[in-house]
């Protein structure tokens, strides 16, 4: 193909090839404290260091009628493969919050941890001390591989721990290289980079201008897919034989986003690529994603991710062109297994050796004190006092870990103290609900989502169990926008932001992540989401076969039905 005929490229990838592995002029505006916001490029290349500015969007309204600009402030993101922090970790970046940030922890849907309300003079300083306590930002954003997911549950089985050292392996393998010395040049007051001018030499996996999009990661198990595998560009699931791991199914295409009326855009479920032994997940992981960096789209940013290589090539071509020209191991067929479950790990659970952890279940991952809960608080405190390992889990919860016996009862003590409730106590549906963050904070929100799931959790909390289905784990997913960060389009009710106070709603996934699920109705009013959705759980509990789900038994009726029982047109 000619210049004349290639396609343009996206400005973004301007911003990259110009960017002088991820400097930019980074360091000159962060410094200049006559702006409060930074010039296009430089927001481009902030993603890279785990930052993406925003705008405080409750306050939009009165500064336009004061006549004043935005409220520019910056979301700054953790990069900890698996999840994985020791309790003085835990301790610092709870006083990052209130020194920093909005007070408040945002645990992801990726196993990290976000602060939100950053000011722009104080960026240097936050990202200080979170390197400061051995924690990095690098790549928590951006076109790269992003924070690795793994089962985080420190149970006795060898397959876990083995996931886990190839989570952090892979992390550590995909991580930008040029752009570490950048990170520390602009943050951490480190020598000026040198760099040889030679993409091979000073990014050899990334090149001058990294992916086309962003990458993610995970390792899960075929009874456990607590990570939604998935909904990943690249996924491990783990194969063991005898208790012991032998190696991994790999999948690769998988994502949620998608974007309002383009219908060349969607989700899609990751692909079956082929079995690697426990000694070639590093090349794998390497060859998938140069074969993205090679083949991505880098012209139109909405069709950039690896799952569209995936759908236009086929799976045949990618499983070609990925064992010919990027994996040097041998072509085996998956093995034969299935995913059958997943665990929200949460509760008391023995670890092995006299230890034990214990899962909380945090509404749509926001650790903050409100009311007569005050989470934040007692964490703090809980963790000050008995000093467990802390691991965030990919559905927004978070394990105390380490614990012994003896600490139980000062531990239960110490969350009816703060107002804390065991997961126990909690519904099924709020235990397995998941929302994105969304406005005030997201550019990208068109509607709530972490503030409004709760109200909508509440009401179906009633209509579930009018319909006799109180103890259904019903998997339930809320994002502001399509993009779909809280995973909406696998759960088997999906609610996605329209507009607005509306939305559409989806309906049909699995709670295993197994399956997508299937738009039933677009523009959907917020107060109308549970009375139609109330009419489809009476018919469930009526015809439900014997330990059928709510999912499956969407999809075993169809959407003609579901469409009617709700109303929706045809």
């Amino acid at each position: 193909m000619s210049d004349e005929t290639a396609p343009k490229l996206s400005p973004v990838e301007g911003h990259k090839s110009e960017g002088r592995y991820l400097r930019g002029t980074l360091a000159e505006e962060i410094a200049d404290a006559s702006i409060d916001h930074l010039s296009d490029a430089n927001k481009s290349l902030i993603k890279f260091h785990g930052s993406y500015e925003q705008e405080d969007r409750d306050a939009r309204k009165a500064r336009a009628k004061a006549g004043v600009g935005k409220a520019y402030m910056f979301m700054i993101r953790l990069k900890m493969p698996g999840g994985k922090l020791t309790a003085d970790q835990w301790l610092a970046l709870d006083d990052i919050a209130d020194q920093y940030a909005n007070g408040a922890l945002r645990l992801t849907t990726r196993q990290s941890i976000q602060f939100h309300g950053v000011l722009k003079g104080n960026l240097k300083a936050t990202m200080a001390g979170i390197n400061a306590s051995l924690v990095t930002t690098l790549g928590g954003c951006g076109d790269v591989n992003r924070n690795v997911l793994s089962c985080p549950a420190p149970l006795p089985d060898p397959t876990r721990a083995q996931m886990q050292r190839d989570c952090d392996a892979v992390a550590e393998h995909l991580a930008p290289k040029a752009g570490k010395q950048s990170y520390h040049e602009i943050w951490l007051n480190g020598e000026p980079a040198k760099f040889t001018d030679n993409p091979e030499i000073d990014e050899p996996l990334y090149g001058k201008t990294y992916l086309p999009r962003k990458f993610k990661v995970a390792f899960s198990l075929p009874h456990d897919n607590c990570t939604d595998l998935l909904a990943q560009c690249l996924g491990f699931l783990a194969i063991s034989e005898g208790g012991q791991p032998v190696g991994y199914n790999l999948f690769a295409g998988g994502g949620q986003g998608q974007t309002n009326s383009n219908p060349d855009t969607y989700p899609l479920l990751a692909q079956p690529v082929g079995f690697i032994g426990l000694d070639e997940v590093l090349m794998a992981a390497e060859g998938v994603c140069k074969l993205f960096r090679d083949h991505g789209n880098r012209s139109n940013r909405k069709r950039a991710r690896l799952k569209y290589v995936m759908k236009d090539w086929g799976l045949e071509k990618f499983r070609e062109v990925f064992y010919r020209d990027y994996f040097k191991g041998p072509r085996r067929d998956p093995r034969p297994v299935e995913i059958t479950g997943l665990d929200l790990h949460h509760g008391w659970q023995g670890m092995g050796g006299g230890k034990y952890f214990l899962g909380l279940s945090v509404e749509n991952g926001r650790v903050r004190d409100e009311g007569a809960m005050r989470l934040r608080s007692g964490l703090r405190a809980i963790v000050a006092k008995y000093k467990p390992d802390i691991r965030v889990t990919a559905q927004q919860d978070i394990m105390l870990c380490g614990l012994t016996m003896d600490d139980r009862a000062g531990v239960d003590s110490m969350l009816s103290e703060y107002g804390i409730p065991r997961p126990e106590t909690l519904s099924q549906v709020q235990r397995w609900s998941m929302a994105c963050p969304a406005i005030p904070t997201c550019p990208l929100a068109i509607t709530e989502s972490e503030r409004a799931l709760p109200g909508v959790v509440d009401q179906l909390e009633v209509a579930l169990k009018d319909a006799g289905l109180a103890g259904e784990p019903i998997s339930v997913r809320m994002t502001g926008c399509p993009n779909g960060c809280a995973r909406p389009y696998q759960s088997e009710v999906g609610i996605v932001g329209r507009g607005g106070t509306k939305y559409t709603l989806y309906i049909g996934g699995d709670s295993y992540g197994r399956r997508l699920n299937t738009e039933i109705q677009d523009g959907v009013p917020i107060e109308q989401i549970v009375p139609k959705l109330s009419k489809v759980f009476a018919a469930f509990a009526a015809e439900r076969s014997n330990g059928e789900l709510f999912g499956d038994y969407c999809t075993r009726v169809g959407l003609p039905k579901l469409k009617e029982l709700i109303g929706a047109p045809a």
